[in-house]
């Protein structure tokens, strides 16, 4: 079902195109490239961690994925390679890092792709597992457990385990650190035959309903896995590879010379005349018309429809009119007489600032005046038409 290997130096291995490819780059084999601790008999534990790369370039190759959780774990190379990459060698370097004294050993891994004869296999269903993680899901007696459950369900002849891929790679989030969440991992895998009746439940009307309502779904073959994975079936993936049509044109080259169209024959000088009359109507006539009887409208509305104020008067009633006309003459008197008036202008409104010069204006009294005495109003002085009050006199005159 795939391919493993244990990492030396300059070593040759042959994974099959599109079958699974896993490759473990195992710490306990650098520890005897780099010094022991000082102290004989002592453990070494360093922290190794490891950098792959494609030789010649930056990173890897786009099939072949890298996961180390912490530099006390192992590496592992897994992917699923290519038709494309068949019969051409790919040497990946691999570099060790020993974090405590900084020193680094390199080794090659040659990856000679080998054509499949069974391959690609028609029928292709991937799972989607909630429980593990990727580096969890590339042991092989673990893959091999859930390849045994599957079989078991579909009942094929031959059995591959396709790819192998992250649910943050697929762009999931990273779970939170409570009750030991897992991110999850999607795993395809490949038969010859086509898909049993319970991996086609999901297809069902009721359990597409129960998906859409985010419910389990329910699945007669779920108890043989749910003892060690906890698939989710709403997020089964089944391709039946028979049914589809290849839309693949074959690209076929020439030798690059376009092929003869006869000599070139440009347009003519004189080009045709046309008329922009109808056109000029449309764009700029017709709206001008159409606002020209709305401002006409809109004219003899508020101007020719005025009732005016002598018709006002015929339909108001005398006594009205005689009490505003009174109302506007006692107004009138009113304003008349407040303009006469000569009142002196309260303290509290006299400027601060002079308004030409904008100098402090000096207090009208020191600040040892008695202001105690001060009326509240000034005496209004040289009014016409002002009746004086008569003043009491002391006791006695008269």
């Amino acid at each position: 079902y795939t391919i493993l290997s244990r990492v030396h130096s300059d070593r040759n291995v042959y994974p099959s195109a599109g079958v699974l490819f896993v490759h473990v780059l195992e710490r306990e084999y650098f520890k005897g490239e780099f010094p022991p601790y000082p102290k004989p008999g002592e453990i070494s534990n360093d922290p190794i961690t490891f950098n792959t790369n494609l030789m010649g370039y930056p990173d890897r190759p786009g099939w072949l994925r890298y996961i180390q959780r912490t530099p006390y774990s192992d590496g592992v190379l897994y992917g699923s390679p290519t038709v494309e990459n068949v019969g051409k060698p790919t040497i990946i370097e691999i570099t060790a890092y020993n974090r405590r004294t900084f020193e680094t050993a390199r080794h090659n891994l040659i990856i000679n792709i080998m054509s499949a004869e069974d391959f690609p296999l028609p029928y292709q269903a991937e799972f989607f597992i909630r429980n593990m993680n990727v580096e969890e899901m590339l042991a092989s007696e673990v893959l091999g457990d859930f390849l045994g459950a599957v079989k078991n369900v579909w009942q094929p002849e031959r059995l591959n385990a396709i790819n192998i891929t992250s649910a943050l790679d697929r762009g999931g989030r990273v779970p939170l650190p409570i009750n030991d969440m897992k991110e999850g991992v999607y795993v395809m895998v490949g038969a010859d035959v086509p898909f049993s009746s319970c991996l086609r439940e999901v297809e069902n009307p009721q359990n597409q309903l129960r998906c859409s309502q985010e419910m389990e779904p329910v699945i007669t073959c779920d108890k043989k896995f749910r003892t060690q994975f906890h698939i989710d079936w709403c997020k089964i993936s089944l391709v039946d590879n028979t049914k589809q049509v290849s839309t693949f044109q074959e690209v076929v080259r020439g030798e690059g010379i376009l092929p003869d169209g006869g000599e070139y024959k440009p347009p003519s000088d004189t080009l045709k005349s046309r008329d922009y009359y109808s056109d000029f109507l449309i764009t700029l006539a017709v709206p001008s018309a159409i606002a020209l009887v709305l401002f006409l409208i809109l004219a003899y509305i508020m101007c020719c429809r005025r009732e005016g104020v002598e018709k006002r008067n015929m339909q108001t009633p005398d006594i009205q009119l005689v009490h505003h006309s009174a109302i506007q003459k006692s107004t009138k008197e009113l304003r008349d007489m407040s303009k006469n008036r000569e009142i002196a202008w309260p303290l509290s409104t006299l400027p601060v600032f002079h308004p030409v010069t904008g100098e402090i204006v000096p207090p009208l009294h020191t600040d040892t005046y008695d202001n105690t005495s001060m009326p509240l109003m000034q005496t209004q002085q040289n009014l016409p038409h002002q009746t004086r009050i008569p003043q009491q006199q002391s006791a006695g005159q008269y």
